[in-house]
């Protein structure tokens, strides 16, 4: 029986396209990749919004915890008047931190998040309006690594723009740049950026302590990781096997960067069927073969520096927890 035989093509919605395109570049290129905002889907976001609550992922409650001590300090120095806009806000569970530290220094706030998701706009809109009745909420759904989005600046406003979770850290520092320096060209001189960036390993974070927060003892993160492959199987027809493939994080200390990767636990065969976007895929994976589906680079305080200087701002301030775990970095539009 052929690998055809359980794959269906679906009519593909405009939405769906840049999925097919991503799927046919990454699965036939060597070795085979797939880009990590495949991973967003309705699933994928409620799953990873249970990884940021698992005890080895310490990146979510570090960085809130940054915003917990330091936000007051953020806004004053950037003077009153802020609409605040977040790249991949999620449901924006640590945004609610800034927004109602910033509504006790203005009368109101807009708040734009841009996110590929739109439950998980729709759950920020509810809960963050429910909760800080001066805040509005004006959503975009964009994916704003492939499709234009647009910063609006009420009169008299000046922007803070967030990228925070470490977010930046799942491209390659092509690829970081290009997204700040698309950031920094709708801002202007007087607005700010918050960048959030994981740190590389050091005298109080090991490797082993990084590692498991991408392998947990749960399995929310393989879970995570394989639901990938049933979004490809609902948007594109594939026939993946999700349970033959075994999550795996490795540490690439010579890149400063975690590796996520699917393993073929067998030798199979996968079908995608023809559409818009790319004609029908008859892939073979040997057992042991993975699919590359996520890096995570990790920073210092120079890589920082770096990347920002290159993009168009210029750090102003670093704040950072006691371990050297994590850094919340502000920095102002060149």
């Amino acid at each position: 029986m052929s690998s055809s035989s359980f794959a269906t093509a679906p009519v593909l919605s405009d939405a769906a396209l840049p999925v097919a395109y991503e799927a046919h570049e990454g699965l036939t290129s060597t070795p085979r990749t797939l880009s990590p905002w495949l991973f967003y889907d309705e699933a994928g976001s409620q799953l990873f919004e249970q990884i940021t609550q698992l005890p080895e992922y310490y990146l979510t409650r570090t960085e809130r915890s940054l915003f917990l001590a330091h936000a007051d300090e953020i806004l004053s120095s950037l003077g009153s008047s802020l609409t605040i806009a977040e790249l991949g806000a999620g449901s924006a569970a640590k945004t609610g931190t800034l927004l109602k530290a910033l509504t006790s220094l203005q009368e109101f706030v807009l708040y734009q998040p841009i996110d590929i998701s739109p439950t998980a706009l729709d759950e920020a809109r509810e809960s963050l309006e429910r909760d800080i009745p001066r805040c509005t909420v004006a959503p975009q759904v964009a994916n704003y690594i492939t499709e234009s989005f647009a910063i609006h600046r009420p009169a008299g406003c000046r922007v803070l723009a967030l990228y925070i979770g470490s977010s930046i850290g799942n491209f390659s520092p092509s690829e970081a740049r290009e997204i700040l320096a698309n950031l920094a060209d709708q801002l202007e001189p007087g607005d700010a950026l918050l960048l959030g960036t994981d740190l590389a390993p050091g005298p109080n974070k090991s490797v082993e302590r990084l590692i498991a927060a991408y392998n947990d003892a749960a399995g929310v993160t393989a879970a995570f990781n394989r639901n990938i492959l049933t979004r490809l199987n609902r948007d594109l027809g594939a026939n993946f096997q999700p349970g033959k493939f075994r999550h795996r994080a490795l540490w690439n200390a010579a890149a400063s960067r975690i590796e996520m990767h699917l393993e073929s636990i067998v030798s199979q065969n996968v079908y995608i069927p023809a559409n818009a976007a790319s004609p029908a895929l008859d892939l073979h994976f040997e057992a042991g073969e993975t699919i590359h589906t996520e890096n995570s680079y990790k920073f210092t305080p120079a890589s920082i520096d770096e990347l920002l200087e290159d993009s168009g701002f210029a750090a102003t301030k670093v704040f950072t927890d006691p371990d050297n775990l994590f850094a919340v970095t502000l920095a102002n539009v060149i």
